[in-house]
């Protein structure tokens, strides 16, 4: 049985254990996102996609997990969230390998959708899973940390992992790199990780699950195509359906006993600030990262491979973020060490801003990796604010609201910063209009972290980061959390 709030337990080997291997799966799915960008040149020729079925093939799994996100982090509240977990890792093994040889594009469309499905059942799962295994506040921020970490991991390492695949193996190799992760996840996981079900729990609505979608995808898709093509009315018309279905959605979740997303839980303030203080830093820096790499390959001349090279600096410096936000919040406010992290991203977007146009590769990293290590103590801090501060039997459905603004913070920045960055580099389409375009999409990083940083500084009060939560112990709060072996 779980210690009370008031007297939270401290975590056993059992537990650290799982979060290690909670944070392959992480990894994997981090970096699925990124891989096939590089892999698209190599598939079309082999497989001859039409234009149209090339962007299906990249983009529709990045849609369904985002859409999807919400509806699965309430499913493993109510279903279990272990259970769902291995479920998914189950599917998305098997999926990851017939997408590596599927013979059509339309077999790979197909494989590629169902893997966003599986893989939004486990981004929820394992955040909240975290949730159930760290009750101590502090071990919950350092666990949290770590899992940013492999988050960041696996986007950051996912264009150099695909160039070295790529230089020595077909397409399909890209696929084949998650089957051993979810393989030791599912021998291991019934023994490491706990179970956590909802005593009598409410079924899903289907109604929130189709709003939810019809909320997400057609936004996540508005934002890609504008930042693609530039806007159109098709774009305006997709993101004019999203913002009403999510309004539509909104209030339908008040009028539900058990919500597919508790409004009330998102309205506080606190975590209503770690939300736009998560979703501004994602913006900013998938943004610039998407902008510098076109610069180091565009308008510098490196190879894929080596323009990957480069930004293991960023990767490194944001492993140590992930690291030094625990330990601060230990003597500081957490609100005091957001603020400080946000302090090093405008410091890091100005290094970025003013060498961007000298052609010097390693100052233009440096700016890169300051701005790395403040997204990485940034949002472990504010994603332990969203799951720390929630109700445990809502963990789940608080994890899908980190998950689901971390994803719109990526497609926002990649399609607003990069819009940015066009417009500018129509006035010069030289290799210099690319350092030009950083240049305008730095200096607007540097306006919305200041904006930030006020939000972070209106948190400052006393208190810690993770309040415990009075449902937690009141009769609506029943819960099951059964440990194997115990």
């Amino acid at each position: 049985m779980s210690s009370e709030v008031g007297a939270p337990g401290r975590a056993g080997r059992t537990e650290w254990l799982g979060l290690a291997v909670l944070a392959l799966p992480t990894i994997i799915i981090a970096l699925d996102v990124t891989v096939l960008h590089l892999a698209a040149p190599v598939l079309a020729r082999d497989l001859d996609p039409s234009p149209t079925q090339l962007l299906w093939i990249v983009d529709v799994y990045g849609f369904l997990i985002a859409g999807l996100l919400l509806t699965m982090g309430t499913l493993g509240d109510r279903t279990g969230r272990r259970r769902l977990l291995l479920v998914g890792a189950a599917v998305f093994g098997v999926v990851s390998v017939g997408a590596a040889f599927a013979p059509t594009p339309e077999l790979l469309i197909a494989a590629r959708a169902l893997l966003g499905v599986a893989g939004a059942t486990l981004m929820p799962s394992t955040l909240s899973l975290i949730r159930t295994m760290f009750e101590d506040p502090r071990e919950r921020t350092t666990a949290i940390a770590v899992w940013m970490g492999s988050l960041g991991v696996g986007s950051a390492i996912g264009p150099l992992v695909g160039g070295v695949l790529l230089e020595r193996f077909w397409w399909g190799s890209v696929f084949l790199m998650g089957v051993p992760v979810m393989v030791l996840l599912l021998l291991v996981g019934p023994f490491l990780l706990p179970e956590h079900t909802a005593v009598d729990p409410d079924p899903v609505d289907p109604a929130s699950v189709v709003l939810s979608l019809g909320a997400v995808v057609p936004v996540v898709w508005a934002v890609k195509e504008t930042a693609a093509d530039g806007p159109s009315p098709a774009a305006a018309v997709a993101l004019v359906v999203g913002v009403a279905a999510g309004v539509v959605f909104v209030r339908r979740q008040r009028g539900l006993r058990t919500p597919v997303l508790d409004v009330e839980m998102v309205s506080e303030a606190a975590f209503a600030r770690a939300v736009v203080t998560h979703l501004g830093a994602l913006f900013c820096f998938a943004g610039l990262q998407y902008l510098l790499l076109q610069l180091l390959q565009n308008g510098y001349g490196l190879g894929v491979l080596d323009a990957g090279l480069a930004t293991l600096p960023a990767v490194a410096l944001g492993l140590v973020g992930s690291v030094v936000a625990p330990w601060s919040v230990r003597r500081a406010q957490p609100a005091t060490v957001v603020a400080a992290g946000l302090v090093v991203g405008l410091v890091g977007f100005a290094v970025i801003a003013a060498t961007a146009r000298g052609g010097e590769v390693a100052p233009l990293m440096a700016g890169f990796a300051l701005a790395a290590f403040s997204v990485s103590v940034v949002t472990a801090l504010c994603t332990d604010r969203m799951v720390g501060s929630a109700p445990p039997e809502r963990a789940g459905s608080a994890s899908g609201v980190s998950e689901t603004a971390a994803e719109l913070g990526i497609a926002l920045g990649v399609a607003l910063l990069g819009s940015l960055a066009t417009a500018v580099r129509r006035a010069d389409p030289s290799p210099a209009g690319y350092a030009d375009g950083v240049v305008g999409a730095a200096v607007a990083s540097m306006v919305v972290v200041a904006a930030l940083l006020v939000v972070a500084l209106l948190g400052k009060g006393p208190g810690r980061l993770s309040r415990p939560s009075s449902a937690a112990g009141s009769p609506g709060s029943a819960r099951r959390r059964a440990w194997p072996g115990r």
